[in-house]
């Protein structure tokens, strides 16, 4: 199983972007869209107080008919931010997401914010340890050992 370090190595880039939960709903919603992200997390100087997310958007703000212009992220993010370690796997991370029902989970080292994994990143990784198992495994079939 990979770990979460080995996700984000692998990722490329270790950029998350945030915003504060006074920037408004569609602040967030344009910098998702700029980024290609789904998710941003919503903080207080280094401090992490919140996610939102693009089920956000849709949930509390479209459904209740809110102004994307006048709500602020503070009044629909989530505010109780589920986070792994580095040395975490992908394993306990899906179980994790699967349980809690969420998509994006903040990356903390020693309390000091690395990273932002989805979903996405760990099925990817899966994918890339299963494809090098079943090429080790067509190595070995074929009797080639080097």
């Amino acid at each position: 199983m990979k770990t979460v370090a080995e996700i984000l190595k692998a990722k490329g880039s270790s950029a998350v972007y945030a915003l504060a939960p006074s920037a408004t709903v569609f602040e967030a919603v344009k910098l998702m869209a700029e980024k290609n992200v789904g998710a941003l997390l919503v903080m207080e100087g280094e401090r992490i107080v919140g996610v939102v997310t693009e089920r956000d958007y849709a949930r509390k703000v479209v459904l209740l008919a809110r102004s994307s212009k006048d709500t602020l992220l503070r009044d629909v993010m989530t505010s109780a931010v589920i986070y792994v370690r580095p040395s975490q796997t992908s394993e306990e991370c899906m179980a994790l997401m699967t349980e809690s029902r969420v998509r994006h989970l903040p990356v903390l080292d020693d309390g000091r914010l690395v990273g932002l994994i989805s979903i996405g990143d760990i099925v990817k990784g899966i994918i890339s340890e299963q494809n090098f198992i079943i090429e080790q495994l067509q190595h070995y079939i074929s009797g080639d050992r080097s």
